[in-house]
C-alpha cells in the first residue's frame, strides 16, 4: 500500500491534468486592450476587444462560435456618426488575418516595401489604417482562425456553403451589432477575393432578413459573382492580366515595354474588347488572316510565342501562362501575384509545382498573427490558429451573389461599391474585375455608384508599401463620400 497509494495518487493527478487541458473553444470570451496609433501624422487612440461571440440555431442553442477582433477609437464624441467597417477574407476558408494584418488594421506586418518577408517577424504601426475614420471588426467564419462548430450534433453543412455562409453571418452581424450599440452607426463592409461573394451576398441578405441597410461594399481582388463569363469571353479577358504580368517582367516587345504600365494596359484591353473577342466568338468560321493576326497580336501582348499561342488556339489557361512566361530564366511566377518568381524542379511542364507568393505570405503571416494574438490582444487558447481550415465540401450552387448586391443597391439609394484589384493578379483579375462590375447592373442607371481602382501589385495590393497608402486612401475617401449629409433622404 506504501508504493501504491503514492501511484495511484499521481495517475489521478496527471489524469485530471489532461482532462483540464482538453483543447476546447470558449462559446463567449472577450479580451480588451488599449493602444495607440500615428495615421497621417495625428496619435489616434483605440480599444481592441477580441474574443468569440455564438452562432445559435432556430432554438437559442449555440451550435459554433466565431473569433473576432474589433478596434474602436476611443476620443469619438459621437458613436451614432461614426462609420463602421465589418471586414471578411476570402478563401472561403481562409481567415481574415490578410486584411486585418496588413491592410486596413491598426498594425501591419514586419515585410519589406515590396511584401516580402524580413526577419525577425512581427508587427509594427500602420501609418495608414483607416481607424481614423472608421471602427473595424475583423470576423472569421467557422473554422478559419480560432473560429469553430461546437456543438457536436450540428451539421457542417449548414456552414459551408454560398448561401448557408451568408445567413449565419448576417445573424451574427446583427448580435454584433446589438451588443455594441452600432445601430445607428453607417455600415461598411469589405470583403477580399471570396470574402466579395460573401459581402455581396451580405449587402442583400442584411436588407431582407436583418432590416439593416449599408452605405457601401468594397469589393478587394473580387470573384465572378456568379456573372457568367465562359467560352471566348473567359478566354479573352485573360490578356489584359498577362499583359501586366509580361510588362513587370520585361517581355514585351519594347515599343510597348518602355510605355508606362496604364498606357500598355490600355492599349491591350482596347485591343482585347473590339478585335480579339469578335475574332474568338467566331470560332472556326475566323478567316485565316483574322486568326494568324489574333496569334500575333495575342504573343505581342502577353510576350508568348506565337507557336504556343497557336497551339493553344489562343485559348491560353492561367497555369500554362504562369509557368511559361520566364521559362527560358528558370522561373515561375505566381498565381495571386505574379511579382513572385517561383523554382520549379524541372523546367518542363503546363503549371507550377507551387504557388510562389503564397508560400512567401505564409512565411510572413503566420508567425506575426500567432505572436500578435497573444502578446499584444493578450487572448490566450490552446485552438490552433487555421489560416487556411476545412470547409469541403463547399456548396457553390445557387451564387447570384452579383445579382444580390445589384438588387440590394437598387433598393438602397444609399448604397455605393468599390471594386480595388492589383494589375499582378491571377487569380481574380483586374479585367475580369471590371467586367464584374460592367455586368452587375445591365440597365447602367446605377453606373455612377460604382468605382473601379487598380494598383501596381497582386491580389492582396496592400502589400506592396505604396499600394498600401494608395488603397487605405481610396477606402478613406470612399467613406467620407458615401456618408449622406445630415438630414439627406434616401431616396431617388
Amino acid at each position: 500500500m506504501k508504493i501504491f497509494v503514492p501511484i495511484l495518487v499521481f495517475c489521478l493527478f496527471f489524469s485530471g491534468l489532461a482532462i483540464g487541458q482538453e483543447r476546447k473553444l470558449d462559446v463567449e470570451s472577450v479580451v480588451q486592450t488599449k493602444g495607440q496609433v500615428s495615421i497621417k501624422g495625428r496619435n489616434v487612440s483605440y480599444t481592441a476587444i477580441t474574443g468569440t461571440q455564438p452562432v445559435w440555431d432556430q432554438d437559442g442553442k449555440p451550435i459554433a462560435s466565431l473569433y473576432f477582433t474589433y478596434y474602436e477609437r476611443n476620443d469619438v464624441s459621437d458613436r451614432d456618426k461614426r462609420p463602421l467597417v465589418i471586414s471578411f477574407n476570402g478563401g472561403p476558408g481562409s481567415a481574415s488575418v490578410w486584411m486585418h494584418l496588413a491592410y486596413t488594421g491598426p498594425k501591419i506586418l514586419k515585410i519589406d516595401d515590396e511584401g516580402y518577408p524580413i526577419q525577425p517577424y512581427g508587427v509594427k504601426d500602420n501609418p495608414h489604417s483607416i481607424l481614423d475614420v472608421a471602427d473595424i471588426v475583423f470576423v472569421n467564419p467557422v473554422n478559419t482562425a480560432y473560429s469553430r462548430i461546437v456543438d457536436p450534433d450540428a451539421k457542417k453543412e449548414q456552414f459551408f456553403g454560398v448561401n448557408q455562409d451568408i445567413k449565419y453571418l448576417a445573424e451574427w452581424i446583427n448580435t454584433f451589432v446589438s451588443r455594441y450599440n452600432r445601430w445607428p452607426s453607417p455600415k461598411y463592409l469589405i470583403g477580399e477575393s471570396y470574402g466579395t461573394t460573401r459581402v455581396s451576398g451580405l449587402a442583400l441578405e442584411l436588407q431582407e432578413a436583418q432590416w439593416m441597410y449599408l452605405n457601401g461594399v468594397i469589393l478587394v481582388s473580387p470573384t465572378g459573382l456568379g456573372i457568367e463569363r465562359n467560352g471566348p469571353v473567359g478566354a479573352a479577358n485573360r490578356l489584359p492580366y498577362f499583359t501586366a504580368a509580361a510588362w513587370y517582367h520585361q517581355k514585351l516587345p519594347s515599343d510597348l515595354q518602355t510605355k508606362d504600365l496604364d498606357e500598355v494596359l490600355e492599349l491591350s484591353e482596347q485591343y482585347t474588347q473590339n478585335t480579339l473577342l469578335p475574332v474568338m466568338a467566331k470560332g472556326a468560321w475566323s478567316t485565316e488572316g483574322e486568326r494568324q493576326e489574333a496569334i500575333k497580336s495575342f504573343s505581342r501582348f502577353s510576350g508568348l510565342n506565337e507557336l504556343v499561342v497557336a497551339q493553344y488556339g489562343l485559348d491560353v489557361p492561367n497555369n500554362f501562362f504562369w509557368k511559361e512566361l520566364l521559362r527560358e530564366d528558370g522561373f515561375t511566377i505566381g498565381r495571386l501575384d505574379s511579382r513572385y518568381k517561383g523554382l520549379d524542379r524541372n523546367d518542363a511542364g503546363s503549371s507550377p509545382d507551387f504557388n510562389a507568393e503564397l508560400t512567401s505570405w505564409l512565411h510572413s503571416f503566420t508567425p506575426a498573427i500567432n505572436h500578435y494574438i497573444k502578446n499584444v490582444l493578450k487572448y490566450e487558447t490552446d485552438i490552433k490558429y487555421n489560416m487556411f481550415g476545412s470547409v469541403s465540401p463547399w456548396d457553390r450552387s445557387g451564387d447570384n451573389t452579383g445579382e444580390n448586391l445589384r438588387k440590394a443597391m437598387a433598393q438602397n439609394p444609399y448604397l455605393h461599391t468599390m471594386i480595388q484589384s492589383g494589375f499582378f493578379d491571377g487569380a481574380t483579375t483586374y479585367y475580369d474585375a471590371k467586367y464584374t462590375m460592367w455586368h452587375i447592373d445591365p440597365s447602367g442607371k446605377m453606373k455612377d455608384r460604382f468605382s473601379f481602382k487598380g494598383y501596381r501589385s497582386g491580389h492582396m495590393m496592400y502589400l506592396r508599401s505604396e499600394d498600401l497608402k494608395n488603397a487605405n486612401d481610396d477606402i478613406r475617401d470612399f467613406i467620407q463620400k458615401t456618408l449622406p449629409g445630415e438630414g439627406v433622404p434616401a431616396k431617388y
